[in-house]
């Protein structure tokens, strides 16, 4: 034990947390044993951008880990908490490629490949400790030595091995399909990486005219740039007005190229005019149109969203310049009939916020109907469970109406797809290892260029981190995780994903519990973004609060599934749950002259002392049950209740007089009880606030190296007193009625005054005598069952099984008292009516600012709620 003594006079988290944690570290008390016979408890964390910094979402989502973790750990588990981060594709090439741009005036391509990538490692290597770092910061109690990075060679191992076991089932295939492309990125996007926004728009109604006629046929589009790929114009088989229009040729407008008329089903013949143009380059059911009547498939904009020579002199423009080019030459030409405003729903790059253009491309895609179906089974049947069980219908949704997964990237930073071209016989390999030769005819060979979604190899964390394929000693002992902590925005990217390939590659499903959590918001419920400036960094909330303020912040209130609104108020109020707690413990500690932890024997306990163990037992009960149902809000405000309430506010001060009376033969057994209550209430605590518990825990009397491997507590039937809990209660209702009577008739603590409790419990109001004396001011106390001899003026308070007298004239002088609430009852009229004058004025309302206003308005408020109390303390004391 640490010398009680030395415990620093105020709670100033920054001397102890870092110091704390560094020796948690190096006594390896974060570290699983693979070898251990004690039952495993894992979790997987979500991996955050290895070039990213720390922000608000990671702090909660690895407090929340931690707080899992550590309870698991000191119930008894082996439990392992896996780090690492992610290659973050996108994300990190463009950081890459942007520092490059300012700082050296180059693009990738200047650079080429290798020496691009080069620099993207060196940038890696430059600031991925910068986030682990901060992970550290916060308390996260993670496995260090089994960090693990998505592009580190066991991770990328597997992701060689999992494309190719799906491309030899057939699972993984190339195709010419629709897919989403953002032009900013200069990439494709699965459908979890759009985003859709509600924009305003328009519809051009544009005059397709018909070969050899004079008369022409409406379409209506929201993307006129892409008519240069029109292969045809569609109308609906079962729409008499243009039945006699099919297997005609219109004149395609501004291009001159001849296009058919056809019959498809696929178009609505009650929408805008009935006739669709079909672009199966730029538009997905467009596109399931021409496959239906083999229409060519031109694709008019190049990469950047600049138009191609399809275009004709358009050639070279932005989509939009050229929009509004050619609006214009079709309004000269009198071929645009009309233009309406119309708000659609439009997808958006998740990353960079740019309109993406649904384009024809070849890509690699992932079959995902075979690989959903099962796991849509292992959610249904419970193998996987969400909580809140309401996230399982987002998931089935998704799932059961999954479409195939567009997995390649046209990126350089990544996990390149691992399939080669040979230059002569044009074969396609996809092979484990790389090849330079292939294996059919000799010739040579070269490698895809693009590199798989980032989600692919974040898909596979669960068990490529614990040695998959290899069939390690961490993969037999702890896959499949225990529970998966992430934020509901990623259940398509990321959750969905991670089940299909559990069940696919391992055949079974990755964690057993998928706990959601919201977004944290700032104090007006918005997002917390850059563009908005109200993110808050939780690294200055440490450095200014503590990592336990923050801690306890994030987790208090947190419900389930629920966004949480982040008040600086708050890590305020929780720093000062901090000091609260460091203050009652150096109290206790100055009091301490016992050097063992133990509890004494029951028949030595005071009532106060069963009433607080008890107490104590049921937090013990109460708090496991809620954090095994991952209610960690709930668990963590009724610690907040017992300790501020309870043990400080009501315990502590009962057991004053006994700690300092020397004489007092029950003055050990209150050092034991605080001991044991307090310790024990720090270990209950330690998950949420890990680093003042174990610095209280360590100068208080204990067993063991640190809290952190100590036992969690455990509910003891025998410590469970509820009758003497209850009699305590009533005491404490006594006291507490007492205090509030004297409050409002402005009687100071100082006066004392002898009380007089009449009731049928005389045994245990007895009891409280000395409390009486001690925190409600009084003098004397006589507990009677009758009342004989009770002063007719006396106040009178009734409480639960009892009815509470104190002498009027023992309290206050009853003339003097009246006089001085009639003098204030004067000065408060007064008031309001200077307040009523000013609003009346017409001069005033009409010129005085709105803040003014305001302010006299809620000053008469004040004085009539005061004037109020006033005249019914007057009424009270007239009735005496």
């Amino acid at each position: 034990m640490d010398d009680n003594k030395n415990i620093a006079k105020t709670y100033n988290p920054s001397e102890f947390e870092d110091k704390l944690y560094n020796t948690w570290v190096e006594k390896g008390y974060f570290h699983a044993d693979a070898d251990s016979d004690k039952e495993p408890f894992t979790i997987v964390i979500p991996p955050p951008n290895v070039t990213g910094q720390l922000h608000m979402g990671h702090a909660l989502d690895e407090t929340l880990q931690d707080i899992l973790i550590r309870y698991k750990r000191m119930q008894g588990y082996n439990a392992l908490w896996i780090p690492g981060t992610d290659h973050a594709g996108i994300a990190t090439q463009i950081k890459v490629e942007e520092n490059l741009r300012v700082n050296e005036g180059l693009t990738r391509y200047d650079l080429g490949r290798e020496a691009f990538l080069e620099r993207v490692w060196d940038w890696k290597n430059h600031f991925g400790d910068r986030i682990i770092n901060q992970l550290k910061k916060i308390g996260s109690s993670c496995d260090w030595d089994r960090e693990r990075f998505t592009m580190d060679e066991g991770c990328s191992k597997a992701v060689r091995e999992v494309f190719v076991n799906l491309y030899n089932k057939g699972l993984i295939y190339q195709g010419s399909r629709i897919i989403n492309w953002c032009p900013h990125c200069i990439t494709a996007l699965s459908d979890a990486e759009v985003e859709h926004e509600e924009q305003a728009g328009h519809f051009w109604h544009i005059k397709y005219p018909i070969k050899d006629s004079d008369d022409y046929v409406v379409i209506a589009t929201t993307r006129p740039e892409t008519l240069f790929g029109d292969t045809a114009v569609a109308v609906n088989p079962e729409d008499e007005r243009y039945k006699d229009l099919v297997g005609k040729t219109l004149i395609l407008p501004l291009v001159g190229r001849e296009i058919p008329v056809i019959a498809d089903e696929y178009v609505d013949k009650d929408f805008g005019t009935g006739c669709v143009k079909i672009t199966p380059a730029h538009d997905p059911n467009d596109f399931e149109v021409g496959k239906r009547h083999n229409l060519e498939q031109i694709k008019v904009l190049n990469d950047d969203a600049t138009m191609n020579s399809y275009a004709g002199k358009y050639e070279g423009m932005d989509r939009y310049e050229c929009r509004k080019t050619m609006v214009a030459d079709l309004e000269e030409q009198g071929l645009l009939l009309k233009v309406e405003e119309h708000s659609h729903n439009v997808g958006t790059c998740y990353r960079c916020g740019t309109t993406v253009e649904p384009i024809i491309s070849k890509q690699w895609f992932v079959k995902m109907k075979p690989l959903a179906e099962p796991a849509i089974a292992a959610v249904k049947n419970g193998d996987t469970q969400f909580v809140p069980e309401r996230f399982s219908k987002i998931y089935m949704n998704w799932m059961e109406n999954v479409f195939d997964w567009c997995i390649s990237r046209q990126l350089w930073w990544g996990h390149r797809i691992p399939a080669f071209y040979c230059d002569d016989c044009g074969e396609t390999i996809v092979s484990k290892e790389d090849i330079t030769v292939c294996p059919h005819c000799g010739g040579k060979v070269h490698q895809d260029e693009d590199v798989l979604d980032t989600w692919f190899s974040s898909a596979l964390w669960p068990f490529s981190t614990l040695g998959w394929p290899d069939k390690t000693k961490d993969l037999e002992r702890f896959y499949p995780t225990s529970v998966l902590v992430t934020g509901y925005d990623i259940i398509f990217f990321w959750v969905s994903r991670m089940i299909f390939s559990g069940l696919e590659h391992t055949g079974k499903t990755p964690f057993k519990h998928v706990f959601i959590h919201g977004l944290v918001r700032d104090s007006q419920g918005r997002k917390m973004s850059k563009s908005l400036g109200n993110g808050i960094d939780p690294l200055e909330i440490i450095d200014k609060y503590g990592a336990d303020a923050l801690r306890f912040t994030l987790a208090t209130g947190n419900a389930p599934g629920n966004d949480m609104r982040f008040y600086i108020e708050r890590v305020e109020a929780s720093r000062n749950f901090a000091n609260k707690i460091w203050n009652a413990s150096r109290f206790t500690l100055m009091n301490l002259d016992i050097t063992e932890n133990k509890l004494p024997d029951i028949k030595d306990l005071q009532l106060e002392d069963k009433w607080i163990i008890s107490k104590y037992n049921t937090l013990c009960k109460e708090v496991t049950e809620n954090l095994d149902k991952f209610e960690l809000g709930v668990a963590v405000s009724k610690l907040y209740d017992f300790i501020w309430d309870n043990f400080c506010d009501w315990y502590i001060e009962l057991v004053k007089p006994r700690l300092f009376d020397k004489e007092n033969p029950t003055g050990k057994t209150a050092q034991y009880v605080l001991t044991y209550v307090l310790s024990n209430t720090m270990k209950l605590l330690h998950p949420f606030m890990p680093f003042i518990t174990e610095e209280i825990w360590q100068h208080l009397p204990h067993e063991g190296e640190s809290i952190v491997i100590s036992d969690y507590p455990k509910y003891d039937p025998a410590l469970s007193f509820p009758g003497d809990e209850k009699n305590m209660e009533l005491i404490m209702g006594a006291i507490s009625a007492i205090r509030n009577r004297r409050s409002d008739m402005n009687v100071p603590p100082s006066k004392k005054a002898k009380i007089i409790i009449v009731t049928e419990k005389t045994d245990i109001f007895e009891k409280g005598s000395a409390f009486y004396e001690k925190l409600a001011s009084a003098s004397g106390t006589t507990v009677q069952k009758g009342k004989e001899g009770i002063d007719a003026g006396s106040v009178n308070i009734v409480v639960d099984s009892a009815e509470i007298f104190i002498p009027m004239g023992e309290l206050v002088d009853k003339d003097k008292e009246l006089a001085r609430l009639n003098d204030e009852k004067k000065h408060l009229e007064s008031e309001i009516k200077r307040v009523e004058g000013k609003l009346s004025n017409e001069g005033f309302v009409s010129k005085a600012p709105e803040k003014v206003i305001k302010a006299e308005r809620e000053k008469g408020k004040k004085y009539s709620e005061m004037l109020e109390k006033v005249v019914e303390s007057i009424k009270n004391l007239e009735n005496m």
